[in-house]
């Protein structure tokens, strides 16, 4: 159960932040992966630096299909799960520990990080859409997630050896909440602590808000 976990972060121009988050996870002994998804800096580098296993998109592909290529590495090794990070310093490392403490109490198949309980620091609008979001997702799952947007999980290899991903953006984290509650996984949350900074959200409002609104369609209410 989770015993042997490894880390994987979809990055996209994270120098900042990548180098202490890597360096961080290596001095626990975990395993790092890092998609750098077609970044113009220093991201790649840095990371490889620091000890991570370096994955390099040419050109930006989008979030999804950076966890997408990251997960197909990973399964051909002995991981028992893989622990999805944000690359710019959102999430804080000592957390992991509770995912995996959860995931054993639990007998989880997921466990997402929830930032629901603490929204203080986490600006208005994304309370308001994450709630919307994280209502809509668990009925669609028939399991309730609080923060189905939360970037912040574990999931067991059997998850990712079961469901077929296919999304390229950010509505990966939510087709993989659907598709492993369709598929019979046990879906937990853990609170988490999040640390905001001065980054400017990739989020686009409308072109995202469009593919999500095509996800649910092609997705989402598919039998």
């Amino acid at each position: 159960m989770a015993h042997n976990p490894c880390v994987l972060i979809p990055s996209y121009n994270e120098a900042r932040t990548i180098g202490h988050l890597v360096s961080e996870l290596r001095a626990r002994d975990l395993t790092v992966y890092v998609v750098d998804d077609g970044s113009t800096d220093k991201t790649a580098t840095i990371a490889e630096s620091e000890g991570a296993v370096v994955v390099q998109h040419k050109d930006n592909m989008g979030k999804g299909a950076s966890m997408r290529e990251g997960f197909r590495r990973i399964l051909k090794k002995g991981f028992d799960s893989v622990v999805v990070m944000d690359g710019d310093g959102q999430h804080v490392v000592e957390d992991i520990g509770n995912f995996i403490e959860k995931m054993k109490e639990t007998n989880a198949d997921i466990v997402v990080g929830n930032r629901m309980l603490d929204t203080s620091s986490m600006p208005g609008l994304r309370i308001h859409t994450n709630r919307f979001m994280s209502s809509l997702i668990s009925l669609i799952a028939g399991q309730n997630v609080p923060d189905t947007q939360s970037g912040f999980r574990l999931i067991k290899r059997e998850v990712l050896q079961k469901i077929d991903l296919e999304s390229s953006n950010y509505e990966i984290e939510s087709e993989m909440i659907i598709k492993a509650a369709r598929a019979g996984f046990r879906i937990e949350s853990v609170p988490i602590k999040t640390v905001y900074n001065d980054e400017k959200s990739r989020i686009n409002p409308i072109v995202d808000a469009f593919r999500f609104i095509a996800f649910l369609a092609r997705t989402a209410l598919k039998k």
